[in-house]
This record gives C-alpha cells, structure tokens and sequence, in this order.
C-alpha cells in the first residue's frame, strides 16, 4: 500500500533518541526529545495540560516564572465553537514575528513544546447520537459537540505551526469496541493518515514542519493489526511518534515500531498507574490527576523512589497527598512538603493556604497548582534516574508496598467548572457548581438566600447579624 508523494518527504529520526531500553522484551527506557528552539525532554516524562491554552490555574507569567513545566498539550476543540458557520479567531490571527499562531496566541513561552490534538484530556466523551463518521469526527466545544471534519483538522493544524500534530484518529471515548467497530476505525484511520500525508508532501518542504505522530486505537497491537501493519511498512517514513490511547497498546507493539516516541493520552488515575505505564514504554504522557488533586485542595505528597521508614513496624501506608481543606491546617506553619523547593512552599504556608481555600481565593488553588507540578517533575527526575540505575523494578515494587493505592478523597468544594468539560445529563440535572456561601437560618438549620431588601429583624432571623439597642 503506497502513499502519494511518497519520495517528496523523509521524517528525520534526529528528533528521539532511545538512551537506554531492555535488551528484550518490554519494559522502562530512557530517552531524548530534542526539537530546535525547545526544552530537550528527558524521558519519561509528562505534558502539561491545558484548558483553552493555559495550564488550569496558572497564568502564562506565573507559568514561566515559577513553574518548570517543559511541554504541553493543546486541544483544537478549545477553540472552534463556532466553526464552520463562523472562522474561530485563532484561524484568523497572524503571529506578528512570523512564529507559531497558536504559540503567541495562548502566549505560549518559546522553549516550551507544543503539541497539538483534536480532543481534550481527558475528553468529554460523545453520546451515541454524535458519533464518528467516515469524515468527521464529534468533538466538544463550550456550545456543544459538533462534527470536525478530517480536511479541516488537517488543514488547521498544519497552519497553526505546533511543534508536534497528534494525527487525527477514530477513537471511541468511554466505548468498549468490538471487532466491526475496530475495522470500521482502522479504515477510517489509513484513510485519514494517508490524506493528511499527501496533503504535506504536496506542499513545499519547510524546515518548521510540525512532527506528526499517529494516532492508535484503544486496543493491542493485535486486534488493529492491518493498521499496524499500514503503518510498519508504509507510514514509519513520514510519522514521527506514536499517539496511544490505551496501555494495552505497548504489551505487543511490533519491533518495527519501538523506535518511535510514545505519547500517552492512557489517562493515569495515579502515580502508581504511571509508574506500570513507564514499565510497559511510555516515553512521554499526559496525566490528568495533577488538576484533579489541585481543584479538590490537594497538595501532592510522594517521593520515588519511596522514602526509608525510620519505624520498621509502620503498617499504615502513607498518602499521596495532604487535604488542605480541614481545620488542623489553619494554624499550620509548615509548608506542604519539608524541603520542597517549589514556589509555593518556600514563599507560603499551610496556614494560608487553607485561608485561601476557605475563603474562594483562586491564589490557593494557583499555589496548589504549582506544586503539583513541582511533585511530578521530581518524580519523573526520580524515574529515569531509577531506570539509569537498573533498580526501576524494585523501587516500583517498595513504592507500591509505602504509600496509599489512591489519592486521598476530596472533601472541600473545588474552583468553578466550564459547562463544556462535563457531559450533560438531560433535564433536571443539578448545578455543577453550587452558591459558595449561603446565610443560614438559626431556626430551620437550612442556608436560605438574603433578599436585598431584607429589613433588621429578617437579617437576625436567618442568621445573618443581630440587632443591638
């Protein structure tokens, strides 16, 4: 099966570098991520997360300043909510200095990488009666899910100079796929891939092209074995990585391929889960539970590999994260973590951290936030270091029998939510986000809202002050 244009264009392997892998078999590997003008990533490693461009939480200053994130993932459907009827601005704007639209559009630093997907992460997934096509595919805007059709994401993408493309693929979100439903999307798949490679070849080389990595499908190697075949023999010499979207996908990839940079949109739910996905491959992933922790209030607390016990007999294995949220933390002068070097923790303490979280100031989930990140960086460094050292194994194994299973459970009441990042329910579904203070009445025990034109004696009534003289 050929591509056309296929001597137009060569994909350079300069771009990964594999440092370190098993000399047989699967397992943890060390390797380079190194673009022109970018972070060179150390791998594993992770991307940030963006919400409409930015990091939820973080600012773009404060995002440079004093967070160490090297790279991350950017959505297309954050910003097409009115297309086709209407061009999204970010089509329209021209990057004055002639660098990336969508970099300067989201003020995105320069040596920060940018990689550039259809869906969110973790995406909303679609009802039944949006579902994919042979030419488009549903995504979720913030007026709701649309179709977006293949030539058009190929075509945007390609102006909109991200340093790596995430091709577009049939992926089912929240699905389980049988084997029509996997033919179908492997078809889908060749066709949308060949297409968006024809189209490049077709253009006059230029030295900016984006990386464009293949998308799989949520299942092994095996069960979407003719697309795996497609792309070992025909599509290697014009993909730069690999886009997997379930870790099954690593058990029995074909040698041909494991050259290839993995991205992994697999969605983590904990250190744990990153640590079994590092040791099946994953050179490079997108982990959610990072904003998760940051909108319930948690400070994420864990050290890789785990730190030795000074008691031989402790038996309750430690959590994951500190809940800022109780009470004990308001007269809490420590930092969240002894010896974090992080913004947060040398500028800040518990004490008012906990103040911010009651009292709904975005500053205490902004330093929460840069903290959290903070955490994984360390503990991606702790990573690699561990697989340099050949004790990767092991120290998965101690970290596992140390700390909790699972994040600890949310009990506080987190930052406002966009309508667009939850999946509706229908009729007479509750408010996702609530009043954040109500007045009480001292009588029924029940918040009731204050009129406006409440006199003194309602106010006292419902809780609100007492009258004097």
């Amino acid at each position: 099966m050929g591509i056309e244009g296929e001597n137009h264009s060569q994909v350079s392997d300069d771009m990964f570098s594999i440092l370190k892998s098993p000399s047989a078999g699967i397992g943890p590997r060390l390797g380079r991520l190194s673009i022109p003008g970018r972070h060179t990533i150390e791998t594993p490693h992770y991307l940030g997360i963006t919400s409409r461009g930015a990091i939820p939480h973080i600012s773009q200053d404060t995002f440079a300043r004093d967070a160490h994130i090297q790279g991350v993932y950017v959505p297309l459907e954050d910003f097409i909510e009115r297309a086709p009827e209407r061009v999204p601005p970010l089509y329209l704007y021209k990057a004055p200095d002639g660098a990336s639209p969508l970099r300067r559009y989201i003020a995105l630093p320069d040596q920060s990488l940018l990689v550039l997907g259809a869906r969110r992460c973790p995406p909303v997934a679609a009802p039944a009666a949006n579902s994919n096509t042979d030419q488009t595919v549903s995504v979720s805007t913030n007026v709701g899910f649309k179709l977006l059709h293949a030539q058009d994401y190929r075509e945007a993408v390609e102006k909109l100079d991200a340093d790596i493309l995430v091709a577009l693929g049939d992926i089912q979100y929240g699905r389980t796929l049988g084997s029509k439903r996997i033919t179908k999307a492997v078809d889908r798949n060749i066709d949308w891939l060949q297409d968006h490679i024809a189209a490049r070849n077709a253009q006059p080389s230029k030295s900016t092209r984006a990386k464009l990595f293949a998308s799989l499908l949520p299942v092994s190697c095996d069960n979407q074995k003719y697309w795996v075949e497609y792309l070992a023999d025909d599509a290697v010499k014009h993909i730069s990585g690999l886009a997997l979207y379930d870790s099954c996908t690593l058990a029995d990839m074909p040698q041909q391929l494991r050259h290839l940079p993995v991205l992994g949109f697999t969605l983590p739910e904990t250190p744990h889960e990153v640590l079994r996905q590092v040791g099946l491959g994953m050179d490079v992933t997108t982990i959610p539970f990072i904003t998760y922790a940051t909108d319930a209030g948690i400070a994420l607390d864990f050290t890789f590999p785990s730190p030795e016990s000074n008691d031989s007999n402790e038996v309750s294995p430690r959590a994951l994260g500190v809940d800022m949220w109780p009470e004990v933390h308001a007269t809490d002068l420590s930092p969240f973590k002894e010896g974090c070097q992080c913004y947060a923790c040398t500028n800040h303490h518990r004490a008012f951290i906990q103040h911010l979280l009651a009292a709904k100031e975005m500053l205490g989930w902004v330093l929460i936030q840069i903290h959290n990140h903070h955490t994984m960086d360390l503990f991606f460094a702790a990573i690699r270091e561990s697989i340099r050292n050949e004790t990767f194994d092991r120290d998965v194994k101690e970290f596992a029998r140390v700390y909790e299973s699972q994040l600890p459970a949310k009990t506080g009441k987190g930052p406002r939510v966009r309508g667009y990042q939850f999946k509706s329910e229908g009729p007479g579904e509750p408010k996702k986000n609530t009043a954040p203070f109500q007045v009480r009445d001292k009588s029924s025990g029940e918040g009731n809202p204050l009129m406006n034109d409440a006199n003194a004696q309602q106010l006292e009534n419902q809780g609100f002050a007492e009258k004097t003289g």
